[in-house]
């Protein structure tokens, strides 16, 4: 399949921007996949992370070009830019979290190589192991709180998810399913230029350097960076920086007494109006409009 034809999505059959401002999702597997007969055709997202908690039944899994049948219990960890898809039985249970990439950064700074598990994509069987229940706990335990919202709900969220990381990662270190390797991500040139500039992204947005700067501090032409981010996450170079500005913008608004023009100011906008313009024409309100509409904390 070629890369063009690979949609890429930010939740499967969703092109809008992430829902909300929150940088965890979760939700059942069968949630989602009742809603396509099951089937979850090939696609990637450029800024996501996938961990499948499969509890009952099985699932062909389509990984980077490779489909294997698998069996609960399992783990599966779809990183960012893999292109995956899924075929479930109609007795699939379990759960799928999806992790947002300002939270994936967290987690790698606090957990460091043990938040590796999270860049390598792979299926790991539970069948057996001691942490097996480990992981039903903390997966039962996210989804609790996700879906009851109670006072501390962020922090609580991160730790049950920087325990479950780990616990992946232990996963990981004592059993990989057979043949697994070739389905890991290939980290071929093009996908580590397009890490590069999302870290550079994340490490700049809030001044707005232009394409041209963010391609030289890379070593390429504009035109190369806006080809490589269209081939591989589906968007320009500047819809990548202008959708982490976006979210940065909804976080401020959602979580913080901050002015529409501190808002503005903090993300490095000129004017407010440019800034109201710009957060109206990526998501349809006002900053204003956007903010009376959040729940009052």
């Amino acid at each position: 399949m070629s890369h063009t034809a690979v949609p890429v999505f930010k939740l499967y059959g969703e092109t809008r921007h992430w829902p909300t401002p929150d940088l965890l999702h979760c939700e059942s597997i069968p949630e989602r996949s009742r809603l396509h007969d099951w089937r979850i055709r090939p696609h990637r997202h450029a800024d996501l992370v996938h961990v499948l908690h499969v509890t009952a039944g099985s699932v062909a899994l389509e990984l980077e070009g490779s489909t294997r049948p698998l069996q609960a219990p399992l783990a599966i960890v779809v990183p960012a830019m893999s292109i995956h898809g899924f075929q479930f039985s109609p007795d699939i249970g379990g759960q799928i979290l999806t992790l947002a990439k300002p939270l994936v950064e967290r987690l790698q700074g606090l957990l460091a190589e043990r938040a590796g598990v999270l860049d390598r994509a792979a299926a790991h069987s539970l069948t057996g192991l001691e942490a097996a229940s480990r992981i039903d706990t903390l997966v039962t335990q996210i989804t609790a709180e996700y879906r009851h919202p109670a006072p501390g709900r962020d922090r609580l969220l991160e730790a049950l998810t920087q325990a479950l990381v780990v616990e992946l990662s232990r996963c990981a270190d004592h059993r990989v399913l057979d043949g697994s390797r070739s389905l890991r991500r290939q980290h071929d040139r093009a996908s580590q230029h397009l890490t590069n500039y999302q870290a550079l992204i994340e490490a700049q947005f809030r001044q707005q350097p232009s394409i041209e700067a963010f391609a030289d501090q890379l070593g390429m032409t504009s035109a190369h960076l806006n080809t490589l981010c269209r081939r591989l996450a589906g968007r320009s170079a500047l819809q990548l920086l202008h959708e982490r500005l976006l979210l940065e913008a909804k976080r401020q608004l959602t979580y913080t007494n901050m002015t529409i023009s501190q808002v503005a100011d903090s993300l490095g906008f000129s004017e407010p109006a440019y800034f109201t313009r710009f957060f109206k024409r990526l998501t349809g309100l006002s900053p204003r409009e956007f903010r009376q509409r959040q729940p009052e904390p």
